[in-house]
């Protein structure tokens, strides 16, 4: 049974929750924690690293995309108690998300020929783009991604991100754990686990579309000595589609002071 959720978008990035109607999702789910984990972004009204809300525990997280290199990969920081250089580093990306929006936007207009309800914004993400194509054209959300707007598609633009490097160091000193998200989203995911040498923790529990090799996750998890962790990645009104249970649950709770 799923006790703690720790991947979980808000209205801050691409998710459509709200801190308000987090705690009735929680109790819908029978989920006691969750983190709120938005995409590049802080959310000011957390004011604490762990903080209670209806009942409900919320970590204060945060998922950062880095730039390994070979391929670009989502960091989880858990626990944040911001920095003034993570508060610097998260004001750049999200200039850059406006600009790389506005780019977005312009191309999808022109290939279409109409406008699209949605403007440059700080937290947007290409889910806006992908609701607004569908909402004035015949492409579904997953068509607007798969022939608009999907990594290597005609309106692409990649976004300017920090180096693994720099987005470690940037939560190491503002969260209490710091660990890779879905590690078989990737295109190379042995390349991917390597990374967690220098992590706290690794996604263990994640609602995959496909089945995967959880052992070699086990194995990372051994060699690395890393904290285990999951969620559902909830980007809608359901939480708890993936998560911890009781026992994985209190393994994380002392990183975290809770």
């Amino acid at each position: 049974m799923v006790v703690a959720d720790l991947h979980v978008h808000t209205t801050r990035s691409d998710g459509t929750l709200t801190l308000a109607t987090l705690p009735e999702a929680a109790r819908a789910a029978g989920v006691e924690a969750v983190a709120v984990t938005d995409h590049d972004r802080l959310n000011p009204d957390l004011n604490g690293p762990v903080t209670d809300r209806d009942g409900l525990t919320i970590v204060h997280g945060i998922e950062l995309r880095v730039d390994a290199g070979d391929q670009r990969l989502d960091l989880l920081g858990y626990g944040v108690d911001p920095t003034d250089d993570l508060r610097e580093a998260c004001a750049t990306i999200q200039q850059n998300r406006r600009e790389r929006g506005r780019q977005i936007i312009e191309c999808v207009e022109d290939r279409l020929g109409v406008p699209l309800p949605v403007e440059p914004r700080d937290g947007l993400g290409r889910p806006h783009i992908a609701r607004a194509i569908a909402e004035v054209s015949d492409y579904s959300y997953g068509e607007a991604f798969e022939e608009l707007i999907g990594n290597d598609c005609p309106c692409f633009v990649a976004r300017e991100i920090p180096s693994f490097e720099r987005g470690r160091d940037l939560l190491a000193e503002a969260c209490g754990l710091v660990g890779l998200a879905h590690p078989f989203r990737y295109g190379d995911t042995e390349a991917a686990l390597a990374r967690c040498a220098s992590l706290d923790a690794v996604e263990r529990w994640y609602p995959y579309d496909h089945a995967v090799d959880t052992e070699r996750i086990e194995r990372a998890v051994d060699r690395y000595d890393l904290v285990p962790t999951g969620g559902s990645d909830a980007h809608g009104e359901t939480v708890g589609g993936a998560g911890l249970d009781d026992r994985a649950w209190q393994r994380v709770r002392p990183a975290l002071g809770v």
